[in-house]
């Protein structure tokens, strides 16, 4: 069953920087992934709804640490989109480093939701957020969003060829099969999100 706190969601603030993020204290869960990967539409289907997350048919348009509320102690943060968007070099820089700053110095971040597309998964960007969470030892879940555009029989094979190769990794990570279109593996990715969020709040 799908868990309706989650539905309660609603926009806290956007920062380029982080001395402009919320205090650093609770739990918060990031999204993270390719600027093309569908993150805006899971974001926006696990909360059930429709415009949460700002979607858009231009890649990159996340370009900000966006944080949203939960309850007073739980948060998600939509991180900025990387590796596709047709930006300057020093645009993407900038994203580049406030992702990797964000990532080394909050304490209330106690997992990553990487999402990627199920036809072009572990791209080099993914497989640098899975270093980042590797070296950080941060719980990693995986959905490959966008389900919906394969036979079941293809899409399962992509998922177990993806789970064989992130065996070696030095980190407990989940992965599943996700379409907000056609609203698959919601309950499953609520179930993570619900196991994260019941750590200890210091």
């Amino acid at each position: 069953m799908p868990n309706k706190l989650y539905h309660q969601t609603r926009f806290l603030i956007s920062a380029a920087h982080l001395s402009g993020v919320p205090e650093d204290q609770g739990l918060e869960i990031a999204f993270a992934g390719r600027s093309n990967a569908g993150k805006s539409s899971a974001i926006n289907v696990l909360t059930a709804q429709k415009s949460l997350a700002r979607t858009s048919k231009t890649p990159g348009r996340t370009q900000l640490l966006n944080f949203f509320s939960i309850s007073e102690q739980r948060r998600f943060v939509d991180l900025p989109g990387y590796g596709y968007a047709k930006v300057p070099e020093q645009v993407k820089k900038k994203w580049y480093q406030l992702l990797e700053s964000y990532l080394h110095n909050r304490k209330s971040l106690c997992g990553i939701i990487l999402v990627m597309d199920i036809r072009h998964p572990l791209t080099d960007f993914d497989r640098q957020m899975i270093a980042w969470c590797e070296h950080s030892e941060l719980p990693l879940h995986i959905l490959l969003t966008k389900a919906d555009k394969l036979k079941y029989g293809a899409a399962k094979n992509t998922l177990l060829k993806v789970a064989k190769e992130l065996e070696v990794v030095e980190l407990s990570i989940s992965v599943q099969m996700f379409s907000a279109l056609k609203k698959i593996g919601i309950d499953e990715a609520h179930a993570v999100l619900d196991d994260w969020f019941s750590s200890e709040i210091s």
